[in-house]
């Protein structure tokens, strides 16, 4: 009976909606949205730190979280091709405030120079959230495990290429996860790649934009292979929201306000809601 009951108990702290109201994302390109509409989506909704005037996957939390009732302060700090080490290099004095919520978005491949290898991505990590915590000691900071990269699979030249369109997002939630259990001050990960890899498996995405997308399915890269696409960022927001707010993101339903704003259909925006809270159920 106490073992149940210290089960329930979890369950119940996973699920309640957090406390925390004031969130910063620190990321790049995979944050703020290139190759889609996104990227310019609701940017007076948000606070961006560098003035660049980007929306991105921030804008699409703060749309949720508006339309569930939840009131959270939202900022971003982007820079388009960068690891978690140039933002604490270079961008410390953005980032040196008081937040609630943290969440770091690294290189797609970790590091530059050696793909996969997440030692560059984890001290940096660390640095980061020290810092956070030096403001604010309860502050929750986070990893985000990206997806895996079309053109990293499908084309030569990559220790990715030729495996299943799964094994890179495999590959990169392992290692975040990894750098999670071994560095002090980060409090987990949100599996983004894992719902990407979700929406790929049970039919809703198309496995392979090379060879064109299946009919009734959605393409979650962008024209490069390498970006997402808008569903691709809007599955990515989903899970993140539903991540770092407990809130079932299948409430939003089919009437959600950003997807018909970004051109996405009450259907599709239902199965991706659907994938997001699955992925999230299953990698708690």
């Amino acid at each position: 009976m106490v073992r149940f009951l210290s089960g329930f108990a979890a369950l119940l702290l996973l699920a309640a909606p957090a406390t925390a109201r004031d969130i910063l994302f620190v990321g790049n390109s995979f944050t703020f949205g290139a190759g889609s509409p996104v990227e310019r989506y609701r940017p007076d909704s948000v606070t961006d730190l560098n003035h660049d005037g980007i929306g991105g996957v921030p804008a699409l939390f703060r749309s949720f979280a508006e339309q569930a009732g939840l009131d959270w302060t939202v900022s971003l700090e982007t820079s388009p091709g960068k690891d978690l080490a140039f933002h604490y290099a270079n961008k410390r004095a953005a980032i040196d405030r008081r937040w609630d919520v943290v969440i770091l978005q690294g290189y797609p491949t970790l590091d530059a120079q050696n793909p996969g290898d997440p030692t560059r991505h984890g001290i940096a990590a660390g640095q980061l959230a020290a810092l956070v915590h030096a403001r604010n000691p309860q502050a929750s900071v986070k990893l985000v495990e990206t997806w895996s990269r079309a053109d990293l699979t499908y084309r030569p030249g990559s220790r990715w290429s030729g495996k299943a369109i799964a094994a890179m997002a495999q590959d990169l939630a392992a290692a975040n996860r990894r750098v999670v259990r071994t560095t002090r001050g980060l409090s987990g990960t949100i599996p983004v790649g894992s719902a990407w890899n979700r929406a790929i498996a049970t039919g809703i995405a198309d496995a392979n934009p090379y060879d064109g997308i299946d009919p009734g399915k959605l393409g979650l890269w962008a024209d490069d292979h390498y970006h997402g696409s808008t569903a691709g960022y809007y599955l990515e927001a989903l899970t993140i929201f539903g991540r770092v707010t407990g809130y079932d993101v299948r409430r939003l339903g089919a009437s959600e306000r950003s997807a018909a704003e970004l051109g996405l259909t009450g259907q599709q925006a239902v199965a991706l809601q659907r994938i997001a809270w699955e992925t999230l159920r299953r990698n708690r």
